[in-house]
């Protein structure tokens, strides 16, 4: 037996929607039953084809926290593309069990849309657990509350497992109506979207590696491309070295996280030495972007003030970063 879970909530750490989920699956799983969870939020940009991983399951469990009011964003896009693009004959075959859990008023009412459409998706709805909890900790930690869900889970599991019929609903009249007018005429780019490929794990974990190294090869491209890329910001900081006296001796490793290249900076009195390298005894060793590198050597930002936004990251001597702003004054660029 397979029963997939749908959770439509954020993901909070507070969410008791989620430990009812955890209770279910623990239940179920000791049952033998195949339990898969989809966090909606995590596939927000593929939920168009979520309603492939319908093809295998014999129940569903759509999971939704109303924070405010009704089932969710997340929860509506996966139901709008279950009417849109899923199989309706096997959707005929599969139990759907709701499960809201709200933190404000409204859980009887995201019961009511959640059994509404799943019937008029065609598919067989079933009692579900709705609650209203109000403090997290007090619902989580109530075995009177467990063992209510370890009953719905048990209920769940005799049903799909016997098949048990339900009684006839007005929606399924509907249902027949609506499934009666032509079918939605896809692009080609979204019949490629939506295509047995696309549900492939296999298939699109392969694409994901080909982009990663595509991109590490253009990147290498970039980076190895003349005397522009190995030369970069040192001209600036050379050009730009105010000496404050033969007393000052300091170093400084600014390593720029997104192009993967360290930029070590030695100052002895009034000699500097800036080159691309490593120096692992720097006095202040900084992590940042090309990006904020660039906004220091044009004037548009200082080392502290960068370092107070949050724009880099720095271990080591802070005085001396603080004197970099004094050592190095660069000129404004429009």
């Amino acid at each position: 037996m397979n029963i997939n879970i749908y959770y439509g909530g954020r993901g909070l750490i507070e969410d008791p929607t989620i430990y009812v989920m955890n209770k279910l699956t623990e239940v179920l799983s000791e049952l033998r039953v195949n339990v898969t969870r989809y966090n909606l939020f995590e596939q927000k940009n593929s939920i168009t084809m979520m309603p492939n991983t319908l093809k295998n399951a014999d129940g569903v469990i759509l999971a939704v926290n109303v924070e405010w009011m009704g089932i969710g964003g997340f929860m509506q896009q996966f139901l709008d593309a279950c009417w849109l693009y899923g199989d309706k004959q096997k959707l005929k075959t599969i139990y759907m069990f709701p499960l809201v859990i709200a933190n404000t008023y409204g859980e009887k009412e995201a019961l009511s849309t959640l059994t509404s459409a799943w019937q008029l998706l065609g598919g067989i709805s079933l009692d579900g657990i709705g609650a209203y909890v109000e403090n997290h900790v007090d619902f989580e930690t109530s075995p009177d509350y467990a063992r209510l869900i370890e009953k719905k889970a048990e209920a769940l599991y005799r049903v799909i497992n016997q098949k048990t019929p339900q009684f006839p609903s007005s929606n399924y009249m509907v249902v027949q109506k609506m499934l009666s007018t032509a079918p939605i005429e896809l692009t080609p780019q979204e019949g490629e979207q939506l295509s047995k490929y696309v549900s492939d794990d296999t298939y699109v974990k392969k694409q994901k590696e080909d982009i990663e190294e595509l991109a590490q090869l253009f990147k290498g491209m970039l980076q190895s491309d003349g005397n522009n890329v190995k030369t970069e910001f040192i001209n600036n900081f050379r050009e730009n070295f105010k000496p404050q006296g033969n007393q000052i001796n300091t170093s400084v490793a600014i390593t720029m996280t997104d192009v993967e290249r360290t930029l070590v900076i030695d100052i002895h009195g009034v000699h500097l030495n800036c080159t691309y390298g490593s120096k692992e005894d720097a006095d202040v060793t900084v992590r940042t972007t090309r990006d904020t590198v660039n906004k220091l050597v044009n004037g548009r930002t200082t080392f502290q003030g960068a370092f107070m936004s949050g724009e880099l990251t720095a271990k080591g001597d802070f005085q001396a970063l603080r004197r970099f702003d004094q050592l190095f004054q660069f000129t404004i660029l429009p």
